[in-house]
């Protein structure tokens, strides 16, 4: 017996017809940009159902035209494609598997598999007969483009319309919808990216059938044929999972109940800006492979410490390792900075004159790039050409404590040596810390805390949580502050970052190369906008000289370029001038005794009376 007859005459024998089962559906999580683009979805499979309304209506009726012509007058499955399928198959002398209806196919993808037993076609049959009797036809159609597979990981039209052409679904052209529809047969065989031949031979078929049924003209396919699309080879959000997967852990936790059901989070990313990272990061890496470069990490963030770009690294289809975020790197004379800052805050200044000379600290010589000393030069040449055995010396005079207690008050977080060679680098740090460490630098003095969520809402828009932006923390003041900025810009314009110099801007920064070139880094801002670049490989192996001047700092000024438009950057902003001292109260003298009052002498008693003699008798 053909196997679709057998089926419809089993599921009329059926002695109890199945209820249909609730529809379930995995809750998402939706990242979007700073903008609202959609950088990907976390979570379950399937997205919400397409609101058909909100579509161009060529797209639902190239799906309808070659999945399903008669759909709109079917109820569920259609006797007249059966008869149509069983008479070319018995032409054929084969057995038939086809004419499922769009609503068949649906059933199968709500709550079957994809067995091909009788049991289960009689039973996706009667649920076809349900569904379409509890749901329109909008809604059916809906459902099934939100759960039809679409091929190199995309469920749902929403998912391959942003993978293949970058754009949501209601922007597609005639020629998009047209390929998608085709890919339905076959996601692998059909799929644009990988097959870009076999998936326009089918869109000419979806078209002619959109013609032969109405729903397009011959002109309208014509044109459409002559404007073949653009088919991205790998999704435009690609480069943003590194960003997603740090902070998806955040999000869990911050939504709580929320999510039960879908919610949207509102990102700091800025799309634009990240692509433009990704793609130069790819560019310079490939660039310099001859040069044992083979992996890249950059950071950007505004003065506020919202992440605007993170590259965790040139492909995350071959490796999902966050670079920016988890790898700990020597930083090199990157992290001289930081010595520098301690010496101002001692007194120093930028044009105190020191001596590059050999020195030696605890049977410790460090080696300057250059084989030639010096001699005596001020400090600010001494950061702009990076000459380690000033900046050795001066740790030690400071103090090396004081030199890792500075660096962290500004945001390093790992552990920090405090050897005489910690003055050149050699504690581990990661991108995303010096980035919060340079920011700094970028923003006036105030020490900020990286983030990457403004916004959590549920899928109807409720707010569930919102970033609120802590008090400013100051962490450096003046003069020490506007000294290093000065010191930096020297570092730009004359000394080891020459590469990074982009004209019309306040630019700043530093260079940093490990030992053996096993790290190279450029870490630069400008006003209120920071960005750190890490070059090396993931083996820790050296590579063939690349310096944190070289590839680093291309990198790093071939996306500011772009960057610093974007934001509108500023001068870089002076710090705040150092609190005046407490005023010095003398204390109060003593209060004054009240006088010493003698008590009242007593009266003094009236003189005695005299009383003259009384008078000699007479003789």
């Amino acid at each position: 017996m053909i196997p679709l007859v057998a089926a419809f005459a089993l599921a009329l024998q059926m002695p109890q017809l199945p209820q249909l089962p609730p529809i379930r559906r995995a809750p998402q999580i939706t990242y979007l940009d700073r903008s609202g683009q959609v950088l990907g979805v976390r979570g379950g499979r399937y997205g919400p159902p397409v609101d058909i309304a909100r579509l161009p209506a060529y797209v639902p009726a190239a799906f309808v035209a070659i999945e399903d012509r008669r759909f709109y007058e079917h109820a569920g499955f259609d006797p007249v494609g059966i008869a149509r399928a069983i008479v070319a198959d018995v032409s054929q002398g084969r057995a038939a598997e086809g004419a499922s209806t769009i609503t068949q196919q649906l059933a199968r993808n709500l709550f079957l598999t994809d067995n091909r037993t009788l049991q289960r076609k009689a039973t996706e049959l009667v649920y076809a007969v349900e569904l379409e009797q509890k749901f329109t036809k909008p809604q059916i159609l809906g459902l099934y483009l939100s759960r039809v597979y679409f091929g190199s990981g995309a469920y749902g039209l929403e998912a391959a319309a942003r993978r293949y052409y970058g754009r949501p679904a209601a922007r597609l052209t005639l020629m998009q919808a047209a390929t998608l529809a085709g890919v339905v047969q076959s996601p692998t065989y059909f799929d644009p990216a990988d097959h870009p031949r076999h998936a326009a031979a089918r869109a000419r078929l979806v078209l002619d059938a959109m013609v032969e049924t109405g729903r397009i003209t011959p002109l309208q396919r014509a044109r459409a044929l002559a404007r073949p699309p653009r088919v991205l080879s790998q999704p435009l959000s690609e480069a943003s999972q590194y960003f997603i997967d740090w902070i998806d852990p955040q999000v869990r936790r911050l939504a709580g109940p929320a999510l039960a059901g879908d919610v949207v989070v509102q990102t700091t990313l800025d799309l634009p800006m990240q692509d433009v990272a990704a793609a130069d990061a790819r560019r310079i890496v490939a660039a310099h492979a001859r040069q044992d470069v083979q992996e890249a990490a950059l950071v950007a963030l505004d003065g506020a410490g919202a992440v605007r770009a993170m590259v965790g690294g040139v492909d995350y289809g071959s490796s999902q390792f966050n670079r920016a975020v988890d790898a700990h790197r020597q930083a090199g004379s990157s992290w001289k900075p930081f010595v520098y800052l301690a010496a101002m805050e001692a007194g120093q200044t930028p044009q105190t004159q020191v001596v590059d000379e050999p020195v030696t600290i605890d049977g410790w010589s460090p080696k300057d790039y250059e084989p030639n000393f010096l001699g005596q030069i001020t400090l600010q040449q001494a950061l702009a050409q990076s000459i380690n055995t000033v900046a050795a010396r001066l740790a030690d005079q400071v103090g090396r404590p004081v030199v890792a207690a500075d660096a962290r008050r500004l945001g390093i977080v790992t552990p920090i040596n405090t050897e005489p060679a910690m003055a050149l680098g050699t504690s581990l740090v990661t991108p995303l810390e010096m980035g919060e460490a340079y920011d700094a630098f970028a923003n006036g003095g105030d020490r900020v805390g990286a983030y990457g969520i403004e916004a959590i809402r549920t899928g109807a828009g409720r707010l569930v949580w919102r970033h609120v932006a802590a008090p400013p923390v100051p962490v450096i003041e003046n003069p020490p502050l506007s000294e290093l900025d000065q010191m930096m810009r020297a570092v730009v314009a004359s000394g080891t970052g020459v590469g990074a110099r982009i004209p019309g801007y306040d630019i700043a920064g530093k260079t940093g190369t490990a030992s053996d070139y096993r790290d190279a880094w450029f870490c630069g801002f400008s006003g209120d906008f920071a960005t750190v670049v890490w070059m090396g490989r993931d083996d820790d192996r050296p590579m063939a000289g690349v310096v944190g001047g070289g590839a680093p700092a291309e990198l790093w000024r071939d996306f500011m370029r772009v960057a610093l438009r974007r934001v509108r950057a500023g001068p870089i902003p002076p710090g705040r001038p150092a609190p005046p001292p407490p005023p010095v109260i003398a204390p109060a003298a003593p209060p004054t005794p009240p006088p010493v009052i003698a008590p009242a002498a007593p009266p003094t008693p009236p003189p005695p009376m005299i009383v003259p003699p009384a008078p000699s008798p007479a003789l």
